[in-house]
């Protein structure tokens, strides 16, 4: 065994000593010094657009290096080389001999001195929502084209010469407010002052109706530069159609814009409930958000937003400030933060709407189950290799397999910190390694699966295991709370995990949950429940289709002598 494994070392340092290699260099215009960070090699055969923006899980997608570097000082130089990760392809001298245009970029990170004692390098957001090839800050290079050949043993000097700049905050218009507070529990975590914000879409009438206090909507999802959705102006006449690849239309940017206008007609018009509607922003050194729950490895956001932000929204904007006053919806990320919130914080909501959530049943982990696959990648067989799918269509044809998926995420950042989907359930669900930074569920290159981790996951987050281990306890706090919406042609496979909460929610008793739990026929992600209107309209308005359900549901659930009437105006 030992000859094996040195033969294989020697091979690889063989490969790397004549291996086509870059050397990458930083403008002293730059005036950039110490950094750490993943230094990414992108390289493309588009010159449509640079190479950064051109790395997806898409059949289309292009190809990504990286490496970690540590206190890079000026006038010294990096190398990327064959031992350099990449995706898809995994390694630079198995390009194909060409003309590609090459592009290098620094994604930064910041230290961050833990609570927990532990030290660790992480990219902070800096308002664009945890995306690498925007990041303001992040140094990258003018794309150039360069003819590789991986049997060349010569370097290519490639020079970083620009820097992403700021992104400038959202103004407060009538109707959408702004606010940003420095949250005591998360900066105690973080070692550093960490930020809550959210946008806020004030009633019609907020201004003239002083003494009225709101019901709380809240909208979970992703990482939002402004409030989404909403537009006071009638849709632009100049604007040229775009076309949509997902949904097979030509002018999907008119339809979005009819959309805004109309929920903005809606809002203002006679018979919409008065309610202030917010989404949160949540961003963190991981993601684009924090999945609202307290993590090992992320801190207390669930306790965070629960008692540090909604009250202080609540304060300055005329909430009334009580649980049975707010309610959550929200689809993918964000339906499953507003059953998870729902499920963990059962006296502060009234009501979760979530449409296509992330798993919520570990036995379908998109299409692995933790506790009984050894494998996340590819499925048990004596003989064959086959690979578990990542994603796919309404037809179920296959555009990316879970070991795709991951590689690309390694190849942006090791230690769970590619700013992507498997990384933030890693960081959200596992508990803290050693080291300071998440406890991998499954090894990152082979796919083998720590059990110890699934246990973990499991006690603490498969939410459909906790709704039946705590319905004794809880039960009576969250009957009639919980509505599930999902298509079932779900891209990501998280149909599955919800037709097995289903199967356990109808078996509760005393008392029985009345939860609601329906599906889309054929629908993609993410569809919200309406099944007389297409996924691409239906992804265009939870805002339009939860609000109101609540404002009746809340008849049956409100304490004797809420007010139920003065927002009613």
């Amino acid at each position: 065994m030992r000859k094996i494994l040195f033969s294989a070392a020697l091979l690889f340092l063989l490969l790397s000593a004549n291996a086509q290699s870059f050397r990458i260099n930083i403008s002293p215009n730059l005036k950039q010094a110490g950094l750490d960070g993943r230094l990414l090699l992108l390289v493309s055969t588009n010159q449509a657009k640079e190479p950064r923006f051109q790395i997806s899980d898409a059949t289309n997608t292009q190809m990504v290096f990286g490496k970690d570097v540590e206190n890079w000082q000026t006038g010294k130089s990096q190398l990327v080389s064959v031992d350099a990760f990449g995706y898809p392809v995994e390694r630079l001298n198995n390009i194909p001999a060409g003309d590609y245009y090459v592009q290098a970029l620094l994604h930064k990170y910041e230290t961050f001195h833990l609570k927990t004692g532990h030290t660790v390098k992480l990219p902070m957001d800096r308002g664009e929502g945890q995306h690498w090839n925007q990041a303001p800050g992040n140094i990258y290079s003018t794309p150039v084209k360069i003819h590789i050949d991986p049997a060349a043993s010569n370097e290519i000097s490639i020079t970083i010469d620009q820097e992403i700049p700021p992104i400038k905050e959202p103004e407060d218009t009538k109707y959408i407010k702004h606010i940003k507070i420095q949250s005591k529990m998360l900066s105690e975590f973080w070692g550093r002052p960490m930020y809550l914000g959210a946008h806020i879409l004030l009633p019609e009438g907020f201004d003239e109706h002083r003494d009225v206090k709101y019901p709380l909507a809240i909208f979970h999802g992703h990482f939002p530069t402004n409030f989404e959705g909403f537009r006071t102006t009638a849709p632009d006449p100049a604007l040229v159609p775009d076309t949509s690849d997902r949904f097979h239309i030509t002018g999907y940017n008119i339809i979005q814009q009819q959309e805004e206008y109309g929920f903005y007609k809606q809002w203002t018009g006679v018979d919409f409930p008065r309610v202030i509607a917010i989404e949160i922003q949540h961003a963190n050194p991981y993601y684009d958000d924090s999945y609202a729950v307290n993590s090992a490895n992320l801190g207390p956001y669930g306790d965070a937003i629960t008692y540090e932000l909604i009250p202080e929204i609540e304060n300055r904007f005329r909430g009334i400030g009580k649980g049975w006053a707010r309610f959550m919806y929200g689809g993918s990320t964000g339906g499953w933060e507003v059953l998870a919130a729902q499920i963990f914080y059962p006296d502060e909501y009234n009501g979760c709407y979530a449409a296509c959530p992330d798993p919520i049943d570990f036995h379908h982990y998109t299409s692995i189950d933790i506790y009984n696959d050894k494998n996340a990648y590819f499925v048990a067989s004596d003989f064959k290799k086959l690979q578990r799918p990542g994603h796919r269509n309404y037809l179920g044809h296959i555009s990316a397999t879970v070991k795709e998926m991951n590689q690309r995420e390694l190849a942006l950042g090791s230690r769970s910190r590619s700013g992507d989907q498997f990384d933030i359930w890693e960081a959200v669900f596992s508990p803290m390694d050693t080291d300071g930074y998440p406890k991998r569920i499954y090894d990152k290159y082979t796919g083998v699966i720590d059990t110890s981790v699934a246990r973990h996951w499991r006690d603490n987050y498969d939410l459909t295991h906790i709704i039946k281990r705590d319905w004794p306890l809880i039960g009576e706090k969250l009957k009639g709370k919980i509505h599930l919406y999902v298509g079932d042609m779900d891209n990501y496979y998280l149909n599955n995990a919800v037709y097995t909460a289903e199967d356990m929610l109808k078996k509760l008793s005393n008392p029985s949950c009345n939860c609601e739990v329906a599906y889309g026929d054929r629908a993609e992600h993410c569809w919200n429940g309406d099944p007389t209107l297409p996924n691409y309209i239906t992804r265009m308005r939870y805002n339009q289709m939860f609000i109101k359900k609540w404002a009746e549901e809340v008849k049956q659930r409100a304490p004797k002598g809420a007010d139920l009437t003065s927002w009613r105006y």
